[in-house]
Order: C-alpha cells, then structure tokens, then sequence
C-alpha cells in the first residue's frame, strides 16, 4: 500500500506536467475557444466512425461497434492519468455512443456526419495553431492527442470547481 501512493504522485505529476506542456502551445483566447469546440467535436466524430464499424450484431446497438472497446481503452488511459478525470470521460463517452445510436435510430447517416465533423473539426484547429503562431502538440508526441480531450475536461473540472486529482488540490494549468 506505501509503495502505491508514491506512484500515485508520479502519475498525478505526469497528468499535471502534460496538461501543463499542452496548455503552453495554446494560451490564444480565440485559439482556446476554437479548441474548446473543436476537441470534442473529433472526439465525437472519431466515436462515430469507430461505431460505424461493426464487430458484434448480436450485442444490443450501443455496443456493437468497434466505438464501445475503443473507448473502454481510452477510460483506461485517461483512469491510469486520475480516476476523477476518468469519470467525466465516462458520461461523455456515454453521450458519444447515444448520439451516435440516436442518429442510426433516425437513419441518418452517420459515417458522414462524423467525416464532416472530423474535417471541419481539424480545420479550425489548424487555423487555431495557426493564430496562435505555435504548432499542435501531438506533432511532438501522439500522446496529446488524448491529452487535448483532457485539457478540455480539465477545464470544466475548474468551472464547476472539481478538481482532476484526488488530493483535492487545483491543477494549475488552467485552460
């Protein structure tokens, strides 16, 4: 048990320090608000795709796409970086997968929705980096690109005065 809280510290330094290296290529305010809607907005879209392949038609609708293991991969990441930000990527998580069921449901077509949401996504996040004058993060390290969707959680922890570490301290990255 000592063994493990040292380890949770290291963990917690890491999220701290990543989230900190992240927020440094994006302190533009308009930049940051072109984030704050474009970050989920892939994530979603990538969610989407993801559900448009199936593996299981035998599984109930919200699990058989390739979305709902994904995912479950993800919550293990995020779960490892702070079990208080994993539990918001549980209920957005939840609400991707019912966006998606809910569109299928209506027969809309889902694989392009989510094509067209990923680029026009990805276009104003250049055009953000772009404004900032600073390249995106996972340019040096694909890791950010998992971190993006936790800047942004993180930055609405601070909103509702949450904090993503169990110690009960704010991050000092604000987004």
């Amino acid at each position: 048990m000592i063994a493990i809280f040292p380890l949770f510290l290291i963990v917690m330094s890491r999220l701290s320090n990543l989230l900190m290296e992240y927020g440094e290529s994006h302190t533009n305010k308009l930049n940051k608000r072109i984030h704050y809607l474009c970050v989920p907005a892939i994530f979603w879209s990538v969610c989407a795709m993801l559900h448009c392949i199936k593996w299981n038609t035998a599984s109930p609708q919200f699990l058989n796409g390739i979305d709902f293991p994904v995912l479950l991969a993800v919550l293990v990441y995020y779960f490892r970086l702070s079990p208080a930000l994993s539990l918001g990527f549980v209920l957005w998580g939840g609400i991707c997968i019912f966006l998606c069921v809910m569109i299928e449901i209506y027969a809309l077509p889902l694989i392009a929705f989510a094509i067209i949401i990923f680029i026009i996504a990805w276009i104003g996040q250049f055009y953000g980096h772009h404004l900032e004058g600073k390249k995106p993060s996972f340019l040096k390290d694909l890791q950010f690109l998992l971190i993006g969707p936790a800047w942004i959680m993180n930055f609405i922890y601070n909103k509702i005065g949450f904090s993503i570490e169990s110690d009960g301290l704010k991050s000092n990255t604000n987004p």
